[in-house]
């Protein structure tokens, strides 16, 4: 079709269809002129000679010869060629086309079955008035009926007897209206072949071609798996496939593939149809989610060309052919933001660099993040296009990660965080790791001598309310990245295998956002676990080492906290780069925290933080009792004071269950 403008292909088709219409019109005329012989003349009723002569006039003249003489292809060649239908079986087809396309058809049903109310196609008229016939061609496996070309009317007649009806998105593709079917509408949808791919997607892409060229030919067409970390890297390699053979594609999601039997053979019919309708292929997905056995049924069953994306390969009896689609490396990462950009680019002044090295984004993503960041600083101006790319890259990796994790606004800075000197200057090492990663990675060469261990990793160990969270907080606002916290104790499952299902999603939805991690409560899932005594003790070790390799990995900063280092195996905690303690604070850091802890808008009077740096407290409860006092000063409408933080630290040490010593609040009145 594609070798001819689409208005000729549609006067062709047009014109080919009326004349197999009369033909069969023709054939069903001399039925009738048969069955009535010639004594209908003498009685002066319209004779089926005429019937006969008006089809032989309506198919005089038809282009039906020139059409096929310039190999022009139409949608009834195709379809008959792609399901195998036999020359009697298009009749049939032809004749239920031609009771809904011209009235001529029902007349003569009507007239050729005696009966004036039946004025519809049967197969037992079929058998009886179409050359060729076949009785094999009312079978349930043969294609009319196993396609669902025609639909047999249930009800009390018989087989033959029965009425015939063509579907309706068959006779449609027969005039040459393609479209979707209406029964597809919600679980299919197009995948659009990109403008532009990374040379690396791009080669795969002909590799495929290749092997499709080579392959198309056999009964038993292979199915294409394609493995590995990049979604929308596989979708855009199997449209950019399709498009080289001129077919559409669609996929579906794996969970909407039905669990029963009966729907989902029907569902895999109805699309194989489809398939050779339009000639379309199919993308199965299954990224994000285990692939249960009603998906692999489905991959199964379906012909043409198919990919199936996944993480892992699929398990099938068919022919299978595995590929993994790697995400866009840094210099292809760089091209495609210069391509989306245009001269904009030519502003960033090196911006791009440290722009990929904390988002790996796809060439779907890179486009996307490029047109919003374009809109916004041509919109408002004053925005620096550096600025509104970070901006628009940190948005779109919060829509995957804000299901599945708690994001925290970095509500601190470095002058909020009182620590001592040596966790101070390993936190501020750890934010240049993090800032220099492209710099150390990429120019200087590290990243080639492999990628295992470059994810930057972290352990903050120490008693609750020390400065964990807040710690964290500081980096993700000094690196301006977003700050996710993941509680450990919610992840891990009883079930076997379902932990490192957890934590997957979290890292695969974390990959192109850069975002810092924060697995909160590692107790939960970190202990002693070197030694196996037990089934639960092994899977437990293989959670653990599955986190910390997804952490090794991980481009982004991922950091565990724990109450309690010394339940942590040392095995485990050699693959961490940084580990960093956060001692209870003495007495000196506990006044230098009171005096943080008041923002600069809030009227305090009299405070004395010497005293206040008694109360043998972390700094979470130090922050506690700071907002419990202001509550309490703003209600009596006067400053915070000593007795309003006096006050406030009864009821802290009421929750904690602890007595207010003397020693501690002794004076402050």
């Amino acid at each position: 079709m594609s070798a001819h403008p689409a208005h000729d292909w549609h006067s062709a088709n047009q014109q080919l269809l009326l004349a197999r219409l009369a033909s069969v019109r023709e054939a069903l005329a001399r039925y009738v002129e048969r069955e009535q012989g010639a004594g209908e003349e003498a009685r002066g009723e319209a004779p089926a000679e005429e019937l006969g002569r008006e089809a032989s006039a309506a198919s005089e003249g038809e282009p039906e010869s020139s059409a096929e003489s310039e190999s022009v292809p139409s949608a009834l060649d195709a379809l008959c060629a792609g399901f195998g239908l036999s020359p009697f079986e298009r009749d049939v087809l032809l004749m239920c086309a031609g009771v809904e396309l011209d009235a001529s058809f029902a007349a003569l049903c009507a007239t050729a079955q005696g009966e004036g109310r039946r004025g519809h196609p049967t197969f037992g008229l079929a058998l009886a008035a179409l050359p060729g016939a076949h009785w094999s061609a009312l079978s349930p496996a043969a294609p009319l009926r196993y396609w669902r070309l025609v639909e047999v009317e249930p009800g009390q007649h018989s087989l033959t007897q029965a009425r015939v009806r063509i579907d309706e998105r068959v006779l449609h593709h027969l005039t040459g209206v393609n479209y979707l079917d209406e029964r597809l509408w919600g679980l299919f949808h197009p995948v659009s072949a990109p403008d532009v791919l990374p040379p690396s997607h791009g080669e795969l892409a002909e590799r495929l071609a290749r092997l499709w060229s080579e392959e198309h030919a056999e009964p038993a067409h292979p199915l294409v798996a394609l493995g590995g970390e990049d979604p929308a890297g596989k979708r855009a390699v199997a449209a950019a496939v399709a498009s080289m053979f001129g077919f559409d594609l669609w996929a579906i999601d794996s969970a909407d593939v039905p669990q029963q039997v009966a729907e989902r053979e029907a569902l895999a019919r109805l699309w194989n149809r489809e398939a050779v309708l339009r000639g379309s292929a199919l993308l199965l997905d299954a990224d994000g989610a285990e692939a249960p056995h009603a998906v692999t049924s489905f991959a199964e069953s379906v012909r043409g060309m198919a990919f199936f994306a996944s993480r892992d390969t699929p398990r099938l009896r068919r022919r299978l052919f595995a590929f993994e689609v790697k995400r866009p490396s840094a210099a292809e990462q760089q091209m495609l933001w210069r391509s989306a950009l245009g001269p904009a680019s030519e502003e960033l002044n090196g911006a791009l660099e440290t722009l990929i090295s904390n988002f790996s984004l796809g060439a779907e993503g890179i486009h996307a993040a490029a047109a919003q960041a374009r809109e916004s600083f041509e919109r408002e101006g004053e925005v620096a296009p550096a600025e509104a790319l970070w901006s628009a890259c940190r948005v779109r990796g919060r829509a995957k990660l804000d299901d599945l994790a708690q994001r925290i606004e970095p509500a601190a800075g470095w002058e909020d965080i009182v620590l001592p000197d040596y966790q101070l200057r390993t936190l501020r090492e750890l934010a240049a790791h993090v800032r220099q990663r492209a710099t150390v990675y990429e120019r200087w060469g590290f990243a080639s001598r492999g990628a295992r261990g470059l994810g930057i990793s972290a352990l903050f160990s120490g008693p609750s309310g020390t400065g964990k969270t807040m710690a964290a907080e500081v980096l993700a606002g000094d690196l301006r990245l977003d700050l996710y916290r993941i509680d450990l104790s919610s992840v891990v499952s009883k079930y076997i295998g379902e932990t490192e299902k957890n934590l997957r999603r979290v890292f695969d939805a974390a990959e192109e956002s850069g975002a810092v991690l924060l697995f909160d409560e590692a107790d939960a899932l970190f202990g002693k676990r070197s030694e196996v005594k037990d089934s639960h003790d092994r899977y437990a070790n293989i959670e653990v080492s599955y986190l910390l390799q997804r952490m090794e990995a991980y481009r982004g900063l991922a950091i565990l906290t724990t109450n309690l280092k010394t339940a942590l195996d040392h095995s485990f905690m050699r693959r961490l780069r940084f580990v960093v303690h956060f001692p209870f604070p003495d007495a000196a850091q506990r006044a230098e925290i009171w005096r943080r802890v008041f923002p600069p808008d809030t009227p305090t009077a009299g405070l004395q933080y010497d005293k206040l740096a008694r109360l043998n407290v972390a700094g979470g409860n130090i922050r506690n009792i700071a907002l419990n006092a202001a509550f309490i000063a703003a209600d009596a409408g006067q400053a915070v004071s000593m007795a309003h933080l006096l006050q406030a630290a009864g009821s802290e040490y009421e929750k904690l269950e602890k007595p207010l010593t003397g020693a501690e609040s002794g004076g402050w009145l």
